[in-house]
């Protein structure tokens, strides 16, 4: 049987793939869109028992993200697994289906006065997408990303059958931690369906501090000033060129004097806003996008660094020291892999690192996307046990998982 007539038997929606629908480039052949877990877990097993190469599709937000597939067979698309399927308010823990938009899901969750502690900075992400890729915006300073907040995943393996890991209250541990395993795993593991998170009573204030500094000095000692105040902001951020902002939530009356003593701590032209400043919680302008790994000790000689450029080059950094860089389109392939260069040498001496998320296909021609992974031996040996056929989204991880 072909395989588009295998797959119609179990999903009524798979039709064949269009040329813009590409994943970087590589066409699929077909495209299914499951209804159901129960439906994306036949829909998994139609591929493994007629071989086909399968790549998952949220909302395309970071679709352009890695590398691309040797081959997209099969664009599993999750719009469809869009329902809440649980929100116990009073255990503080919420259960989505993976192509729930976060914006969605803020709403839901906001009307028993709880969030999901995840700012994401495209809007129309999608659970899924979120947490295979692991994206997060400047809450990562206080909460963390995807993999801290997840605490139960349901996955469909490369075989079709479904696999389930963590529970529904937040100290359940049993089984396998597949949350933080599939966090960032770029689809190559298995398809995410289902996710369980922790959830964060919504603050009933906040207030944004900023403070615009002159230099890598003026800025790694700012920031320095609020990581070892005792103000405990929720999201500490450096937005190039030259502002430094902390977020301030919880109860008015701690908002407002906390806020105070950090305007006092940074001094300058340090104050308080209601509003976000400029930039907060966005990916950089450019056609390159450039994450990166970088402890606070680095700030100084990463924006050093980014300054001496001679192109305008984007930056934003995260008080969890995760920040991106923007690199435009002025820039010629060879400049953008000098670039690279230099910041993996100046980030590797703090232990940290430069992955290129998304670049022109000139540009990913003269780079390595991923640099060096030390544990890259290991995460081949999980790929071999959970896609032994290696058809799940081939190529798209660092090393062509």
């Amino acid at each position: 049987m072909r395989p588009l007539e295998a797959l119609a038997k179990v999903c009524d929606d798979v039709r064949a793939g269009e040329p813009e629908e590409g994943v970087l480039g590589v066409q699929p052949a077909l495209v299914a869109a499951p209804s159901s877990v129960a439906e994306a877990a036949e829909v998994m097993r139609v591929a493994a028992e007629q071989g086909l190469s399968v790549v998952p599709r949220g909302a395309e937000t970071r679709l352009d993200w890695g590398t691309p597939p040797r081959g997209c067979d099969l664009l599993v698309d999750t719009h469809r697994l869009d329902r809440l399927v649980e929100h116990a308010s009073g255990d503080l823990v919420a259960t989505a289906e993976a192509g729930l938009p976060l914006e969605t899901l803020a709403g839901l969750l906001a009307e028993k006065g709880q969030r999901l502690s995840l700012d994401v900075p495209l809007p129309g992400s999608t659970v899924g997408g979120t947490i295979a890729s692991g994206a997060a915006g400047p809450l990562r300073t206080l909460f963390g990303t995807p993999r801290n907040l997840v605490i139960g995943l349901t996955v469909v393996r490369a075989d079709g059958k479904i696999a389930r890991s963590g529970g529904k209250v937040v100290k359940n541990v049993a089984g396998y931690d597949l949350g933080r395993l599939f966090s960032g795993s770029y689809g190559t593991l298995g398809l995410i369906v289902e996710a369980t998170f922790r959830l964060h009573p919504v603050p009933a204030a906040a207030a944004w501090v900023t403070r615009r500094v002159s230099g890598p000095e003026e800025a790694h000692e700012a920031v320095q000033a609020v990581l070892h105040s005792p103000t405990a902001p929720s999201a500490l951020e450096y937005i190039g060129p030259g502002t430094v902002a902390a977020l301030l939530e919880g109860v008015p009356d701690g908002v407002a004097a906390r806020a105070g003593q950090l305007v006092k701590l940074l001094g300058g032209d340090a104050r308080v806003t209601e509003e976000a400043p400029d930039g907060w919680g966005l990916y950089p302008d450019g056609t390159t996008l450039i994450d990166v790994t970088a402890p606070p000790p680095s700030l100084r000689e990463l924006i050093g660094l980014v300054d001496g450029l001679q192109h305008d080059v984007a930056m934003t950094w995260s008080g969890s020291g995760h920040g991106q860089i923007g690199l435009p389109s002025g820039m010629a392939a060879e400049e953008v892999a000098a670039t690279l260069g230099a910041l993996r040498d100046v980030l590797g001496r703090h232990k940290g690192g430069a992955v290129v998320r998304y670049a022109p296909q000139d540009v990913r021609s003269e780079i390595d996307p991923w640099g060096p992974v030390p544990a890259l031996s290991l995460m081949r040996r999980v790929k071999d046990q959970f896609d032994p056929d290696h058809r799940l989204s081939p190529g798209r991880f660092v090393g062509g998982i």
